[in-house]
């Protein structure tokens, strides 16, 4: 799969890079991706909800009256759930809501939502960004050259560069990750995915070292 490179003002360059068909051509396998979302987003909850019992909550633990001789039903303490103000029955405890997942389904969720985004043509490749210091206004002009209608992005880079991911870390519709923390969430939460360069030559690098292996 040949994608022109762009430079920072949405040009081509006269360039192209190869994106290796075994990862951007297969057949995409949409229930990978819905497990990986689930993970990712299962993962992000904090599970601290509860409630308290009958042995927690505040309250005098002397039976209400006696057992027999009232006409009316037995009855415990105050906290007794049936109270106001007593204690939940089977409420819920704190918990996490991580759950496993093989590295194989997580991987192929990663390359089904490539391939979406391919056959979409929603990837973009540019020239690999070079930033001086950190310019969220230059990093913004750069964005909207490359996408239209205020797309939401995500810009996969190489490796960290603290100029570039502080230029675009306030941005709503941007996100800057490296290469190695891309995950299937992102990318489906993603309208445009830009890789750099750099980038798009390492799934070939990639590529070779798997066959090589």
């Amino acid at each position: 799969m040949q994608v022109d490179v762009l430079n920072i003002k949405g040009e081509k360059t006269g360039r192209s890079v190869e994106l290796p068909d075994d990862i951007f051509n297969v057949e995409p396998n949409d229930h990978c991706i819905y497990l990986a979302v689930k993970q990712y987003l299962a993962a992000q909850r904090q599970g601290t909800h509860k409630t308290k019992t009958r042995a927690e909550v505040h309250g005098s633990s002397k039976k209400l009256h006696k057992q027999k001789g009232t006409g009316g039903s037995r009855k415990g303490n105050i906290r007794n759930p049936l109270y106001k103000g007593g204690g939940t029955v089977n409420g819920p405890l704190p918990h996490g809501y991580a759950f496993k997942l093989n590295r194989k389904v997580k991987d192929l969720a990663k390359i089904s939502a490539l391939v979406h985004k391919a056959r979409e043509n929603r990837i973009v490749v540019i020239e690999d960004l070079k930033m001086e210091a950190p310019k969220t206004k230059e990093f913004t002009a750069i964005l909207d050259a490359l996408r239209g209608d205020n797309w939401k992005t995500m810009l996969v880079v190489p490796e960290y560069d603290t100029n570039v991911y502080l230029s675009g870390r306030n941005l709503a519709n941007n996100k800057t990750v490296v290469l190695s923390d891309m995950n299937t969430y992102d990318l489906t939460n993603t309208q445009v995915v830009i890789f750099t360069e750099a980038t798009a030559k390492m799934f070939s690098e990639t590529e070779v070292e798997e066959t090589a292996a």
